[in-house]
């Protein structure tokens, strides 16, 4: 058998339709990047050739799209609480093209400092910090999360009374 094609090594119209119908179950599921994909075929013995035949195809019909699968996964962390550092790593992390991440960031500038305000009045409360150590122990939590020490700060600033 060849190492890039699965099942018969003497049909592989048959193995790229295996592998296309397996990423088209996977795309059913959820989006994925061209990055996820790729390796999830690659765990079923399809090699890079046969592989890249498929996903070019997916993206040729449009049934792959980075943009859309951006689009998708920055709503549910910024809805989740994640701020821009984070988004923009874990998009990264995920092969998304530095271009298409910028793109998807720009759209929730203005909601940043209100969904920076919204998580530290859950996790915290709408009372100040009583103490530096206390202002360090939510700076770091919000940091975790991936908000700019920038955001942080100007959040730190506000009067309790401003929300």
């Amino acid at each position: 058998m060849s190492s890039d094609e699965p099942g018969d090594p003497d049909d592989p119209e048959a193995a790229g339709a295996l592998l296309y119908r397996t990423a088209l179950a996977l795309l059913a599921r959820r989006e994925h990047t061209r990055l996820e994909l790729a390796a999830k075929l690659a765990r079923h013995g399809a090699g890079a050739g046969i592989i890249a035949a498929v996903l070019d195809r997916l993206q040729a019909e449009q049934l792959l799209s980075e943009q859309r699968f951006a689009e998708v996964y920055a709503a549910t962390r910024f809805d989740r609480g994640y701020g821009p550092l984070r988004l923009r790593a874990e998009l990264r992390e995920r092969g998304v093209s530095e271009a298409i991440v910028s793109d998807i960031l720009a759209g929730f500038d203005a909601q940043w400092t209100a969904r920076l305000a919204a998580l530290a009045r859950r996790r915290f409360g709408p009372q100040p910090p009583k103490d530096a150590r206390e202002r360090a122990q939510r700076t770091a939590f919000l940091r975790g999360r991936g908000f700019t020490g920038e955001q942080i700060a100007r959040l730190m600033r506000r009067d309790p009374g401003d929300d």
